[in-house]
């Protein structure tokens, strides 16, 4: 039997891929050596920007299987019947470095699942913590600024990243819990996952409830401290996915929601849609819905992991938005940064093409064509004459409710500089073991001490507020450094 024929991207046979043609055994290379020229051109165009955030990122396919249905709360199509399983990808990462960083840097993870539903692609777009840095996202880029590398040295600088917390004390819970044992995860399998933001459901009667989803892992968390993570290699963790996987040691999750309704959420003695707070589990528990499993790796990390994109703003009917303004930030700047990273048609890339028909009167672009109902000789704009005949329609039946706001609400710039910043992390301190504390304070004291005395200060009082030992230790922690 022939072997499969090595072809041009033209589709035209190759007879040589070794050698480019020359004039003479010795002479140069001549300007008809159009294959060489093929390969080079495509070879220089390879990458695609990477992430400026979340960068380095592991990925596989799995699968959600519900075991609690949510009909009294949503419509969305894959949360109606116990035992329903829907197709997921689910990409790790971390944040802060590129591509070539380090799996066991002390950093936030990113934890996103793509849900392939039958009415189209919900994205869960979380971390591994409840909670963020920020409730507006209008200081998304002056965080993320403070966090890299130091635009002068391209190194670490803890005065930065101290500096940007220091002036930002609504930084100070997701801080406590990016310096805690939780800081460096183990392995993605032993992380837990979080919407982290407030999201919605809508009922057939048209009833809101707002709702928080939680991934448990069902291996257990395990952490590493500083010196542990120092030993383990650069691409540990995403090695450890890959071979967990295929060994058949498949990682779950188990699937929890926590549900609000819109009257709770008018009285509730804080924010509910301030992504710097949780929701108290003695007010709101979690109930148990599902279980999320992966199961398969991808096969080829460019064209799956790397070229997928995850948006908040991939909602499916029932499942909607809230108030939270860093969601709201989001939901325009993740689709913008993808159509700029991977073109205006990046939901037509296969790993992110939805698995339902796809219809719309979008139209050209890069890469357009992928999906042929989506380059087709109908009608390219909306309404028309055609719609009844099979042309893309609307389905009112799918509206979302309106979207409940303040009273008497009026647009302004609205200062939030006495909101409660420090209460929830100090609980969140209180609940640490000795061991967790102690590994805490000596975190925060290593890049602390190396800021200047204005930021510590500042930090100290921070500190103070949450609880009175937390700022006592970290004192002594950062003046025997």
């Amino acid at each position: 039997m022939n072997p499969t024929t090595l072809t041009s991207s033209n589709g035209a046979p190759v007879a040589n891929d070794n050698q480019s043609r020359t004039a003479g055994p010795r002479g140069p290379v001549t300007f008809d050596n159009h294959y060489l020229f093929e390969k080079l051109a495509h070879f220089n165009r390879e990458r695609i920007p990477e992430r400026v955030v979340h960068a380095r990122g592991s990925a596989a396919y799995g699968t959600f299987t519900l075991t609690k249905s949510l009909s009294d709360y949503t419509i969305a199509d894959f949360l109606q019947k116990e035992g329903q399983k829907t197709d997921v990808f689910l990409r790790f990462s971390t944040v802060g470095g590129g591509q070539d960083s380090s799996d066991y840097a002390r950093d936030p993870r990113g934890f996103s699942v793509k849900f392939y539903t039958e009415q189209g692609n919900w994205d869960m777009v979380g971390n591994n913590t409840p909670v963020f840095f920020l409730r507006d996202g209008i200081k998304f880029p002056d965080f993320i600024h403070s966090q890299k590398k130091n635009p002068r040295t391209n190194l670490p600088d803890p005065q930065a990243v101290y500096e940007f917390w220091a002036n930002n004390p609504q930084s100070l819970h997701q801080s406590t819990i990016l310096m805690s044992d939780r800081g460096i995860p183990y392995s993605y399998r032993h992380v837990n996952g979080y919407s982290s933001h407030t999201l919605s459901f809508w009922n057939n009667a048209g009833e809101r409830y707002w709702v928080k989803w939680h991934f448990k892992t069902n291996q257990g968390i395990k952490t590493l401290t500083n010196e542990e993570a120092a030993k383990m290699p650069a691409y540990g963790a995403q090695q450890d996915l890959v071979e967990s996987i295929d060994n058949g040691d498949f990682p779950s999750w188990t699937v929890n929601v926590q549900i609000m309704t819109e009257e709770e959420a008018r009285n509730y003695r804080i924010n509910p849609f301030d992504l710097t707070k949780v929701w108290p589990h003695s007010d709101f528990p979690l109930i148990e819905v599902g279980q999320l499993e992966l199961n398969r790796n991808v096969d080829n990390y460019f064209a799956e992991t790397e070229q997928a994109a995850f948006a908040p703003s991939n909602l499916v009917p029932g499942i909607g938005a809230s108030p939270d303004r860093m969601l709201q930030a989001r939901l325009i700047a993740y689709q913008d940064a993808h159509r700029y990273r991977i073109g205006a048609n990046y939901n037509q890339i296969p790993v992110n093409a939805p698995r339902c028909p796809v219809h719309n009167y979008q139209r050209d672009g890069a890469f357009a064509g992928v999906n042929p109902a989506l380059a087709g000789s109908g009608a390219n704009f909306y309404p028309n004459n055609r719609a009844r005949i099979g042309e893309p329609a609307e389905m009112p039946e799918v509206q979302e409710p309106p979207m409940p706001l303040e009273q008497d609400a009026w647009l302004d710039i609205y200062d939030n500089r006495d909101e409660d910043n420090y209460s929830q992390a100090g609980d969140l301190y209180r609940i640490m073991s000795e061991d967790q504390k102690q590994q805490l304070v000596n975190n925060i004291a290593d890049g602390l001490s190396q800021a200047t005395k204005d930021v510590q200060e500042a930090m100290f009082v921070q500190y103070d507020l949450a609880d009175s030992d937390y700022g006592e230790r970290v004192r002594k922690a950062v003046a025997n450094r």
